[in-house]
């Protein structure tokens, strides 16, 4: 689809320059010189369809050098202890810090998310750094006993080697440093392919960690982008040389992306779709409640993978929550995302709005009635084309659209009668299985909804929204969502190779389970 092109706004030309991104730039590099020669691939803000950038992506020649260069990098970087990979971690987050102001304009220029939200995000890339320097002195193993004499065992974890990223455009930013930071400091080494609505925020980052790693005389290769469309990422899925394919995206995409890897028996660790529910129970506190729902509803123009698409509503306080939340959504300032005044900026391109339109439309025609009304704004606000109106429908659980992830603000309200139990089986019964909360001042069901009887999904919370995880905790999800966990607890461990070892200090040779094989030696 073609757009008009407009003069590049003065204040993204600022933004670009602090950040060393050019306007004609290369989309390729291993921590040296920026290269490129495959298609050109021009970036349009949805904040006012101006041509931010113009991008020279990778092409095959170009990905084989990527890989060339990660794969010396890592039989070097390899060999620096754990805690020194740490602090090059270390200073990468503060250089993020130095530069966090510009990088979150950055991320709403491009990507079309709230002010407050671009900072958010790069607080997240910060917080990952600070937990992976201290994550860097504790990749330990455990020591067990032996069952034979004079034998010691233990487990250790080594590194893989090179790290794929594919990273989608709702978090362009952080979801590589998840990824990174973790990676780097297990030892390996990263090559990154970012979504190709959001390249400019990729080779901003990339020009951070390069400049971390040159005044720190890290070999090149350690840190590698490589923009480029579908091409690349297949290459990546079928490249052996790839120990670990880190893909977040859709679960369309992830299917792809599993079954390429599945065939060589590769290793993936995949974030995709969430299909997010917030029961309501008739014990929860109302007010609370909306506040959570709105958020978790049109937080990114419903553009997060933890947006909260679904509210499951006890049918005693159904007419209760529809008033508020009306009420609410009547607030909502829609706009300009760099205006900290707006709760909600534009969906990313024109696909997206043709998707909402096509679900509204679904919505009626599946049995579904609208609560609060949608549509596309136009005007001098909303130059982009790309700003939509929130939408509120009430609608069973079973409609074919309700059990799709739609990446646009759009809530289902369903009831529920009877127990809380009756919830829980509508919360589950899609094939998604990212994030999940309830609401309620009931122990007994906060506590149901906690066991193993309740949520299926990776996240599960009480008493606040499915969106905002903190970086302390595993992040990912079951069933469609793909099973990967990324962030925090003990996700470090998908990024290394476990290793079992036995040391016989001993004269003897005794067999496991007794096992007796005598020869006259």
């Amino acid at each position: 689809m073609k757009f008009k092109e407009k003069k590049t706004n003065h204040k993204v030309d600022k933004v670009l320059k602090k950040l060393g991104v050019l306007k004609d730039q290369k989309g390729c590099s291993s921590g040296g010189k920026w290269f490129g020669s495959g298609k050109l691939n021009k970036s349009y803000s949805p904040v006012d369809d101006s041509l931010i950038g113009t991008i020279r992506t990778g092409n095959n020649k170009d990905y084989e050098k990527i890989i060339y260069e990660a794969q010396n990098a890592f039989l070097n970087f390899r060999n620096i202890p754990a805690p020194q990979r740490g602090n090059l971690v270390r200073l990468l987050g503060n250089k993020i810090r130095d530069n966090k102001t510009e990088l979150g304009e950055l991320v709403s220029w491009e990507m079309g998310k709230s002010l407050q939200e671009g900072l958010g995000e790069v607080q997240e890339m910060i917080d990952i750094c600070d937990f992976a320097v201290g994550l860097s002195r504790q990749l330990y193993g455990l020591t067990m006993h032996s069952e034979r004499p004079n034998h010691r065992m233990y487990e250790q974890y080594h590194p893989l080697g090179i790290v794929g990223i594919i990273s989608a455009f709702n978090f362009p930013v952080a979801v590589w440093s998840w990824n990174v930071s973790l990676a780097w400091i297990c030892g390996n080494v990263c090559v990154w392919k970012p979504s190709e609505k959001t390249p400019l925020c990729s080779i901003a980052c990339q020009n951070l960690i390069s400049q971390v790693l040159k005044e720190n005389k890290i070999i090149n290769g350690v840190s590698c982008l490589i923009n480029g469309d579908i091409n690349i990422g297949e290459l990546m899925s079928d490249d052996t040389r790839i120990n670990l394919l880190s893909a977040t995206g859709s679960t369309k995409m992830g299917k792809n992306v599993a079954k390429r890897v599945g065939a060589r028996l590769g290793k993936t660790l995949l974030e995709l779709g969430g299909n997010n529910a917030v029961i309501i129970t008739e014990h929860a506190d109302i007010k609370h409640a909306i506040s959570n729902i709105v958020f978790g509803a049109v937080g990114t123009c419903g553009q997060r993978c933890t947006s909260t698409r679904r509210v499951i509503i006890h049918e005693s306080i159904l007419d209760k929550v529809k008033n508020e939340l009306k009420k609410a959504y009547k607030q909502i300032k829609i706009g300009n995302p760099l205006d900290e005044s707006n709760h909600m900026g534009p969906l990313i391109d024109k696909d997206a709005v043709s998707q909402y339109l096509v679900a509204l439309k679904q919505i009626v025609k599946q049995g579904g009635k609208i609560i609060v009304e949608g549509g596309t704004l136009k005007g001098n606000n909303y130059q982009s084309d790309n700003y939509v109106k929130p939408v509120i429908a009430e609608i069973k659980n079973s409609a074919q659209i309700v059990q799709k992830e739609t990446f646009a603000p759009i809530l289902y309200l369903v009831k529920y009668k009877g127990e809380v139990e009756n919830a829980i089986k509508l919360m589950n019964d899609v094939k998604q299985g990212l994030s999940s909360a309830i609401l309620t001042q009931n122990l007994k069901e906060s506590e149901k909804f906690l066991s193993h009887r309740g949520s299926d999904c990776g996240i599960a919370n009480v008493n606040i929204g499915t969106s905002g995880a903190e970086i302390g905790g595993a992040f990912g999800g079951e069933k469609e969502t793909g099973g990967g966990r990324e962030s925090g607890s003990d996700a470090w461990k998908v990024y290394m190779r476990r290793q079992t070892n036995t040391i016989n200090y001993s004269s003897d040779i005794p067999l496991a389970q007794g096992i007796n094989f005598n020869l006259d030696i």
